[in-house]
């Protein structure tokens, strides 16, 4: 029957599906591991660096000189926003751009008039969409998830650097998914530069452990070397951070999707051999009925 015969084609589809969903969700478990283990042990070293960092802009009398912690009317600003290359990981993707698009359209048209809103993308699923739109996208890092290092992520550190100190823009912010395990990732809006000062806490009543550096060979010198490192790592564990975080969201996505795949495999078999009774039923019942006919 026609039938039978499109439910079996449907059966074979499901499940070549369901196979290639299960191997890429090894795959995205895989590289979450080791994406998983390099976060993990990045965090705090990247936590302490910035609490050093913001301890010695706090206390140093001419941070501003530096150029990085200068605050300025933010005319022209700067969004980098990372996504991934490639999709099927859930909402990953678009979470991060309706964000960015939000931060453009809604939160600084508010808060200011007439500013100037660049983009830089990462990820090329956020490059597509903002250039299909015609938004300012200045440059595209998409190669920069094809070898995740230190190395390769600070060349764009420097360029952010370098749009800071000379002006360009007066304010940038990182747009990305944390992660925070397989399941679960954070959205976040960080500001990269100015550098931001150490967060006072709110409690009158509660007192902050400040810490007793010793330095050598003075503040300020060792501020002007630290902050761009610090900076370069803050970059770094951001990038690491989104990719971390789309392994476990495409891991999960493609869990999800076996599980799905199995599912719909269940309802298939059911009809099919719901179906092939009723054919078998149907043929004994020619067969006895051609059989009395032929007594009579």
């Amino acid at each position: 029957m026609a039938g039978l015969k499109e439910v079996r084609i449907r059966i074979a589809s499901v499940k070549s599906t369901e196979q290639i969903t299960n191997a890429m969700k090894m795959v995205a478990a895989s590289k979450l591991r080791r994406a998983q283990n390099s976060i993990l042990k990045l965090r705090p070293y990247a936590a302490k660096l910035r609490e050093i960092m913001q301890n010695l802009s706090a206390s140093a009398e001419d941070s501003n000189e530096s150029g990085f912690a200068e605050v300025r009317k933010p005319e022209r600003i700067l969004l980098v926003v990372l996504t991934s290359n490639r999709g099927l990981c859930g909402a990953f993707n678009s979470n991060v751009i309706k964000a960015a698009s939000q931060r453009i359209h809604e939160t600084y048209k508010i808060q200011f008039e007439n500013q100037a809103v660049d983009l830089i993308t990462a990820g090329k699923k956020a490059t597509d969409y903002f250039r299909k739109r015609k938004y300012n996208v200045v440059e595209s890092w998409d190669e920069i998830y094809d070898s995740l290092t230190f190395e390769t992520v600070a060349p764009l550190a420097e360029k952010l650097m370098q749009f800071f100190t000379d002006k360009s823009y007066d304010r940038i912010e990182i747009i990305y998914n944390q992660f925070k395990n397989a399941s679960v990732q954070r959205l976040m809006t960080e500001q990269f530069l100015p550098v931001e000062p150490e967060e006072i806490p709110e409690q009158t009543n509660l007192k902050k452990v400040e810490s007793d550096y010793i330095f050598e060979p003075d503040k300020e010198t060792i501020l002007y070397e630290l902050i761009p490192k610090t900076l370069r790592i803050q970059l770094f564990k951001a990038i690491l951070d989104s990719y971390a975080a789309e392994m476990g969201a495409r891991m999960t996505a493609m869990q999800q999707a076996t599980e799905n795949a199995k599912e719909i495999l269940k309802e298939l078999r059911i009809s099919y051999n719901k179906a092939r009774q009723n054919q078998i039923t149907r043929e004994i019942i020619e067969i006895v009925s051609g059989a009395e006919a032929l007594k009579g």
